[in-house]
């Protein structure tokens, strides 16, 4: 089944390279894949799937966990039900 893949990301906060690798982990998973990226409203880093946001950087203030997105689309393409991505990365917060 055919899976299309879109990201909003900020440009501004130089999230391209974060896009850039999410869309190669997806792309080397699921080979048939459409992932497409476009720069976005400022923090965003939102995530849609078939059309479904799956994730939001923007409610959630984190990344999602790469490998979590790329089983989703693996399930989407397998033609399973789209679900939302439920991990995220560690964010790196030091306190001084």
């Amino acid at each position: 089944m055919d899976v299309k893949v879109e990201v909003e990301y900020c440009g501004s906060c130089g999230y391209s390279s974060n896009f850039e690798e999410l869309a190669t982990q997806i792309r080397s998973s699921v080979p048939t894949a459409a992932v497409s990226g476009k720069e976005g409203r400022r923090g965003s880093f939102e995530v849609s799937v078939n059309g479904t946001l799956v994730y939001s950087k923007l409610s959630t203030m984190a990344f999602p966990d790469f490998k979590n997105v790329t089983d989703i689309v693996s399930d989407a393409a397998e033609g399973k039900n789209v679900a939302p991505v439920l991990k995220q990365q560690p964010i790196d917060c030091i306190i001084v």
